[in-house]
């Protein structure tokens, strides 16, 4: 009989622009008529064609086994209404160049990219609430969004074609034998 997966318990950490900027930006609400600037999303939307929409997602748990990225575009999600929900993520590990040499830890993603698989020691659960997204640099590994509700609608900016040709997936339990798991963060708010 197989072993049963290692649970790794993750503690969430409030998504702030400092604490998530080795994953990519939080966008919180600025000003009419600001310009341009470094606290917008800095978007890599070149290749290909942007899909911006509202996807409502079901029955998503406190834990995963399974996280995912995509090589081509920085991807943007936020809640609908700014209800508080919970994202897993590893940095970003895309290898542009490996000079001919294909090391031993790195792999071929969906696309024909390579990138070396995340660690599991590099695994965070971020707590994002209220109004403010998170835009995800290209190749940041993710799991989610997680959320506490039934439902919840969320949307997103990625590409048009991301999920049918740009989505590499690492199977933590098949790969490393570990599932992650987290209990949320009180949110001082009443309902």
């Amino acid at each position: 009989m197989a072993e049963s997966p290692v649970k790794v318990n993750l503690i969430p950490i409030e998504a702030t622009s400092e604490s998530f900027a080795n994953y990519g930006q939080v966008i919180e609400a600025s000003g009419d008529g600001d310009h341009f600037g470094p606290n917008d999303a800095q978007l890599d939307l070149s290749r290909g064609t942007p899909r911006f929409y509202i996807m409502r997602l079901q029955d998503r748990s406190f834990g995963f086994s399974k996280i995912t990225h995509h090589a081509n575009v920085t991807q943007c999600l936020g809640s609908i209404g700014g209800h508080v929900w919970y994202l897993g993520v590893a940095k970003p590990s895309l290898i542009e160049d490996d000079g001919g040499r294909r090391g031993d830890n790195v792999e071929s993603g969906s696309g024909g990219h390579l990138y070396a698989p995340p660690a599991v020691e590099e695994v965070r659960v971020f707590k994002v609430s209220g109004p403010k997204f998170v835009k995800l640099n290209r190749g940041t590994w993710h799991a989610g969004p997680l959320f506490r509700d039934s439902s919840m609608d969320f949307y997103n900016l990625e590409l048009s074609n991301t999920n049918e040709v740009d989505h590499t997936t690492h199977d933590f339990v098949k790969s490393n034998g570990v599932i992650f798991q987290f209990e949320p963060k009180e949110d001082n708010t009443s309902s």
